[in-house]
């Protein structure tokens, strides 16, 4: 997957990601830094693109 394909990421990540750059646009950041900082803020909080596997775990430390 090639840097930047957003294609593993599920319809509602990248509707959030597109909320998040309209928030930003709306303080007065600059188009291309709204998005880059939309994604960034976006994988934040999913942990990046769709995650497949019945019964997913993350290991409890």
């Amino acid at each position: 997957m090639p840097q930047g394909d957003k294609s593993s990421y599920t319809d509602k990540q990248k509707r959030q990601a597109e909320h998040i750059a309209e928030g930003y646009k709306k303080r007065g950041v600059p188009a291309e830094e709204a998005k880059r900082r939309a994604w960034a803020t976006e994988n934040k909080m999913s942990g990046g693109g769709k995650k497949s596997g019945s019964g997913r775990k993350t290991s409890q430390h």
